[in-house]
Parts: structure tokens; sequence; C-alpha cells
């Protein structure tokens, strides 16, 4: 019965502590757009290699990627999850998505020539064209992976997606 009682009290406490840490500002990562860790919430401007937390707009690519389990359900509207990348250009940078990868003022981002499929063997979405972003676009990318769901297959995203920068605490 003590044993019980202990592991009962631990889930508990477990749980609030996980809680209490979302509503603090706590957000933890599991997957590979950005480094794996543990990130904290922060009270800054979204400026390129900021790292964001933001829900997805309801847009077609979107449902294509929560239909296909790259996008998790949860609390955004359309019940999507929040996702989170890194920014590499804001108002007035010049965008360039084509079959080799993004530039982003003539310089190439890592890691971000696009897939014709995924790892299902099933057709993504092409992005093509030169932007030049308006002050409310910005765009949102891994850098890191090149299996990640990002700028590449959904194009740019306005500002008012983000709902927080977000800074590493411990990563791996």
């Amino acid at each position: 019965m003590k044993v019980r009682r202990v592991v009962g009290l631990a889930v508990v406490g477990s749980v609030l502590t996980s809680v209490a840490s979302g509503f603090l500002g706590a957000r933890i990562n599991t997957t590979k757009s950005i480094p794996i860790g543990l990130y904290w919430t922060a009270n800054e401007s979204v400026r390129p290699g900021s790292y964001v937390m933001f829900c997805p707009p309801q847009t077609e690519a979107f449902h294509l990627a929560r239909t296909r389990r790259y996008v998790d359900f949860g609390s955004c509207p359309g019940n999507y999850g929040f996702i989170m990348k890194r920014v590499f250009a804001v108002g007035g940078d010049r965008v360039e998505f084509t079959a080799e990868g993004v530039t982003v003022n003539g310089r190439e981002v890592p890691n971000s020539r696009p897939l014709l499929q995924d790892g299902e063997g099933q057709s993504l979405p092409k992005i093509r064209g030169t932007f030049v972003l308006a002050p409310a676009d910005v765009l949102l990318m891994s850098g890191t992976s090149t299996t990640s769901f990002d700028a590449r297959y959904f194009g740019l995203v306005k500002r008012i997606q983000i709902q927080s920068v977000i800074r590493p605490v411990f990563t791996w």
C-alpha cells in the first residue's frame, strides 16, 4: 500500500510540475526541426536566427501535413499543434525557392534542398519563385534537417502566427 501511494504521488507531482512549467514558459522540442531539448519562451523581437513557436495557418499545405502526421493535433486554431522552427528571413529580405534549395539575399539556407517525396513515397508540395518579404512575413525553416516539414513545402508565414520566441536552455 505504501509503494502504491508513493508511486501515485510521484505521478501526480510529475504531472503538476509539467503543467506548471508549461504555464511558466518551458517548452520541450522532440523533433529534428531545431535542436532537441528544453526551451524557454522569451519576450523578444522576432529576427533572423531566432527560434520560434508558431501556430500553423489553416492552409492546404498544413492540412496535408496534419493528415500525414507531420504536424500534431493541438490547441492552435484548426486543432493544429504548435510548431518550432528557426527564422531565416524577415520583412525586406529576398527569398528564392528553387529545386536546388532556398536562398535568402543570395545566401543558401543549409539543408534546404526540397525532397520530391516523404518517407512513405507520397509527393510533397512544391514552392517555387522569388519573393521580397513584406513586413508581416517570415521564412521559417529547420536549417539542420533535410526531412523537416518547413517553408520549402508551406511557403512564407505571417508574423501573427508566431506565439513566442523560444530560447534554448538545454539541447543535445
